[in-house]
């Protein structure tokens, strides 16, 4: 007698762990689209927004452009913490690159396309060069002296009037038209995304990863601890830099305003609600951070309380992040198989 005994309850990726775990072999379009899925909606809707200028207003077309921003400076966050290195001042990076390109296009009339390459280069090695006598603390320690680098340059500028004082730098070479501008820094971001995460599979990546869960470890193996934080503190400052730079072109000034405490915070509030350790959770959190802070000022004041109760439900709710709560979740979609007929 045969009994069709119905169906049952099977995860959408069992197919494709089945087959092998590390290099999730494809079978059928249904599981390429189950993996690249969401990877490309997220990706379409960043393509697709800067069309929607007629819809969106340049109001929020210059919104996803802070939003892009902070996005860099917190993948930059976000890779010195996974190297084990707290910052509490990416505003440092942010002001280096903002002053670099400022420097060279209002002094020796680099345009643009010149100015902002170099800078996003000059800016990470003057961090870096700055940095380099510290990078032998750890912890608090690190973080408090990054958090007060910027404010001290801030002081040294407003007070040798050197970079135009507190006047600063204005009548700078503007950008091309806000479309072209957003696909740019939206291609940026996408591209530093994609290169630490491979970064960090390389065996490369492996030793700032063991750096950060036991560097004596890494010190008795032979490696110079000093040099790899070093080339971390670099690679971090690359997309930080470039954000300075970039955004100063847009605005056409530079002046103390670029070593704000919005461009250490908001990096870190993106952090630790997207998820660190994952750069695409930095990412997903600042375009969470940003455009909340722009919802929350029809509240006035009050922004400050209603920003600081979502960031406390977040550390206590989801302390791994967000990002990392979706893709948990996300795995764990299933569907309904029918079970073969059986002989009984």
């Amino acid at each position: 007698m045969r009994i069709q005994a119905g169906f049952r309850k099977e995860r959408i990726d069992r197919g494709i762990k089945a087959r092998t775990d590390d290099i999730f072999a494809i079978a059928s379009c249904r599981e390429i689209l189950y993996l690249v899925g969401p990877r490309f909606l997220l990706i379409a809707a960043l393509l697709i927004f800067p069309l929607l200028k007629s819809i969106t207003g340049i109001y929020w077309q210059n919104v996803l452009m802070i939003t892009a921003t902070i996005a860099l400076l917190a993948l930059s966050w976000d890779l010195l913490h996974s190297v084990g290195l707290v910052s509490l001042g990416q505003a440092l990076f942010f002001g280096a690159g903002a002053y670099a390109t400022g420097y060279l296009n209002s002094k020796f009339g680099w345009s643009p396309v010149l100015a902002i390459p170099a800078a996003t280069l000059l800016g990470a090695l003057f961090s870096t060069a700055l940095l380099y006598p510290v990078l032998r603390l750890r912890g608090i320690y690190f973080g408090l002296i990054t958090f007060a680098v910027p404010m001290l340059l801030m002081r040294i500028i407003e007070a040798t009037k050197i970079l135009g004082g507190t006047e600063g730098i204005s009548g700078l070479t503007p950008l091309p038209g806000i479309t072209i501008t957003l696909y740019i820094i939206i291609a940026v971001t996408l591209v530093c995304v994609y290169g630490y995460q491979r970064l960090f599979e390389t065996d490369y990546g492996l030793v700032f990863k063991a750096i950060r869960d036991n560097d004596r470890s890494v010190i008795a193996a032979g490696f110079n601890i000093q040099l790899f934080k070093a080339q971390a503190v670099f690679l971090a400052a690359l997309p930080a830099t470039f954000a300075g730079a970039f955004l100063t072109h847009h605005y056409q000034f530079v002046g103390l305003p670029a070593f704000a405490m919005d461009y250490s915070v908001l990096p870190m509030a993106s952090v630790i609600i997207g998820g660190p350790g994952s750069f695409i959770g930095a990412m997903l959190g600042a375009f969470i951070v940003v455009p909340l802070s722009e919802f929350l000022r029809t509240f006035g004041t009050l922004r400050i309380v209603i920003y600081s109760l979502v960031l406390l439900v977040f550390v206590v709710g989801l302390p791994q992040g967000l990002f990392h709560y979706l893709k948990r979740k996300y795995d764990q979609f299933e569907r309904l198989v029918p079970i073969e007929e059986v002989e009984k």
